[in-house]
């Protein structure tokens, strides 16, 4: 009679074929699927944006109004405000960037400045980041009703409200624009990489309408402060916020 394939063991229990062998030893090592965190990376198409406020500008005198231009302030930068715009640009220089977006109002430009001349970017004027029109506070009386603790600047802070000053912008009139400018970079740059130079209550309200937060949670943005947000068409994510690496000290 033909012999079988089936051999014993030495406790005379059959033992597996060599076919059944090599199932088995492939089943056995089978390693469950691992999966690495990974970086972010925005949606296709989306833009990111470095919203960088502008460095410090000039005192507020009592007496005296800031130069406006239609109808807002517009003070220079103040020393330390130049200088935190060149410690800003050396850090930025060797970024790759699509486009550079400043304000009308001159401390946008003039914080953007040194990087310009290291980069040879040319600032585009994108009138709708312009800061918050402050009505009958325009020209540096802010900081003062600020520093006095007048009784309507605390209420403007706990309501969060700019149009509580008599003839100041209204959010939705403020955020309406801001957005609308947003969209417009975005679509101009979709996919890259932008630098926008702005204001701490434009980039406040940006950030606040990015994430659905109260409407001045995002108000403390410090001078050449650099915050990210990426913009896609469905969503904005906030990437950072009030990034001051750069600043000496």
């Amino acid at each position: 009679m033909p012999k079988s394939s089936r051999t014993t063991t030495s406790t005379g229990r059959p033992s597996s074929t060599p076919r059944a062998d090599r199932f088995l030893h492939s089943a056995s090592v089978t390693a469950p699927r691992s999966f690495s965190q990974r970086p972010y990376v925005g949606p296709p198409g989306s833009t990111e944006l470095f919203l960088v406020r502008h460095g410090a500008s000039a005192d507020s005198v009592e007496g005296e109004a800031f130069e406006l231009v239609e109808g807002q302030g517009d003070p220079p930068l103040s020393e330390v405000g130049r200088h935190q715009a060149e410690q800003l640009a050396r850090r930025l220089a060797t970024e790759p960037f699509d486009g550079l977006y400043v304000t009308t109002l001159r401390r946008t430009a003039e914080t953007a400045a040194p990087l310009v001349e290291r980069t040879g970017l040319q600032p585009v004027v994108e009138a709708d980041l312009r800061e918050v029109f402050l009505g009958e506070w325009e020209g540096g009386l802010l900081r003062q009703k600020a520093a006095d603790q007048d009784p309507v600047f605390e209420r403007v802070m706990r309501e969060q409200r700019w149009d509580l000053v008599p003839g100041a912008e209204s959010r939705d009139d403020f955020g309406g624009r801001l957005r609308q400018a947003v969209e417009r970079i975005a679509a101009e740059h979709a996919g890259g990489r932008v630098l926008v130079f702005s204001h701490g209550a434009a980039i406040g309200e940006i950030l606040a309408q990015a994430t659905g937060s109260q409407p001045f949670a995002f108000l403390g943005a410090d001078n050449t402060s650099i915050s990210r947000l990426v913009v896609a068409e469905e969503r904005w994510v906030v990437r950072g916020y009030n990034d001051t690496g750069h600043l000496a000290g």
